[in-house]
């Protein structure tokens, strides 16, 4: 009998032990970030000499007191600048040139994918940890992406453009008939909507195509074929209809914007980002403030070389439209200043993964030489999580934390600095050159670790 219940001891002894290692085993992995100096994503100032705790891929703890964790991995930051991972909310990752016509005639799926999964990397390396992509892109790539198939940001894809005949997403060949099925129609990169049920229908095709939010395409373009700039194109009724259909699934719609009168017309409908929206004004701020509405825009739009791009500069067409449009929207950096809203970083870029690498950096200087650092560090992080957290509870595919800040249950992406950013905004991996530029590396030197969701992708420390 004693025996018997030394056996029964010394089981119990094993399978405690065993219990114990299993239990570590399964818990999660904490990171602790040491000796670093924290923008939270909203703050003037640095939190100086804090310490962050990651486990898994939340942030656990932000405190400038010692947090004893014995089993986690330490990463001394050296006095760096811890940051929020940054965030693009009006990317096209699968549109990659070298024009529309090209793509409509003589590109595959697999170039597009191939590119996309390019973009995704280059995005990442650049320290940006989340991208909304603004048209053309679907499911698929988030699904790579999560399943650690490639590297990418998380990703917020809006399916095809929603788009009137004619209109800036109307990608067709010249002669085709409307309604004609295109190369982007077939891959559901582009729809052209004609009437309230066309809305609906692909509307709805998108949210089952894998999109976070609805893009509709309100006003024309300057380097497109059929559509001026000063187009107002779809009813009040279809943008409705545009969202209502994202409002079923709990989430919002983007509409491309240029004319005061179109943009009003999309607020008014219920549209909670206004793309570009170039003809911004005081007005439209008071809006967009009452309404709890966003504002992405691409900066190289206001650049004084605008002119000498080839695209522009060599067609007729679009160097007539780029000089009206020019000359138009030249209030906006100021009507910005004076009346301020909550205002997403863009880049917009249509192109070559090097060309892209290229404006990113560029985007990220005029944010800076336009809204000085602090205010470009908000648009990169805090007010970016809060546009795609827009997407809703069911429809967002990241749930589980904030995304844009440093704080206690956000999500763990996070950029390791050299610098002060706040002080010298080119820690950020700015570039002063666009079209001119040389090739730049595929990451910035100063950011030396990226973190996306609890996992390293970059960390130059050592």
């Amino acid at each position: 009998m004693k025996s018997f219940l030394a056996s029964v001891a010394g089981l119990a002894l094993v399978t405690g032990i065993a219990t114990t290692a299993s239990a570590q085993d399964d818990a999660p992995r904490q990171v602790l970030f040491t000796n670093v100096n924290i923008f939270d994503g909203v703050s003037e100032t640095l939190i100086e000499n804090g310490s962050v705790l990651v486990e898994g891929n939340l942030i656990q703890t932000v405190s400038t007191e010692t947090i004893e964790v014995p089993n986690a991995e330490v990463i001394d930051g050296g006095g760096r600048t811890l940051t929020p991972g940054f965030i693009e909310t009006h990317a096209h990752l699968m549109l990659m040139g070298p024009s529309l016509p090209a793509m409509e005639a003589n590109v595959t799926w697999e170039d597009f994918g191939i590119h996309g999964a390019r973009m995704a990397e280059m995005y990442l390396m650049q320290g940006f940890t989340t991208v909304r992509d603004a048209g053309g892109g679907n499911g698929g790539l988030r699904r790579a992406i999560d399943a650690g198939q490639i590297d990418g940001p998380r990703y917020y894809p809006s399916g095809a453009f929603l788009s009137t005949r004619g209109g800036h997403a109307d990608f067709a060949n010249f002669s085709a008939p409307p309604g004609t099925e295109t190369n982007f129609s077939r891959l559901n990169m582009a729809q052209e909507v004609s009437g309230v049920d066309d809305v609906y229908r692909f509307g709805r095709n998108n949210f089952r195509m894998g999109a976070t939010q609805l893009k509709f395409m309100q006003s024309g373009g300057v380097v497109s074929a059929f559509d001026p700039w000063q187009l107002i194109a779809g009813s009040p009724e279809e943008i409705e209809a545009a969202v209502q259909v994202a409002n079923e699934y709990g989430s919002y719609v983007m509409a491309h914007s240029y004319r005061k009168e179109a943009i009003l017309n999309a607020l008014d409908a219920g549209v909670m980002s206004i793309e570009h929206g170039f003809s911004f004004d005081c007005e439209i701020a008071q809006i967009m403030n009452e309404k709890g509405a966003y504002i992405t825009t691409n900066l190289t739009a206001f650049d004084p070389g605008l002119l000498s791009i080839p695209a522009v500069a060599n067609v007729p067409a679009s160097l007539a439209k780029a000089k009206t449009a020019s000359a138009t929207f030249e209030n906006y950096i100021p009507n910005m200043k004076e009346c301020p809203v909550n205002r997403g970083f863009q880049t917009d870029c249509v192109g070559s993964v090097e060309a892209c690498n290229i404006q990113v950096a560029y985007e990220k200087h005029l944010n800076n030489e336009f809204f000085g650092p602090h205010q470009s560090m908000v648009t990169l992080t805090s007010i970016g999580g809060e546009i795609v957290a827009l997407s809703g509870d069911f429809t967002n595919p990241y749930t589980e934390g904030k995304l844009g800040v440093i704080e206690e249950g956000a999500y763990a992406d996070i950029l390791l600095v050299d610098g002060n950013p706040l002080e010298d905004f080119s820690v950020t991996g700015t570039g002063d050159k666009w079209f001119d530029a040389e090739p730049r590396p595929e990451s910035p030197e100063t950011i030396r670790l990226i973190m996306k969701d609890g996992e390293i992708y970059k960390n130059t420390l050592n």
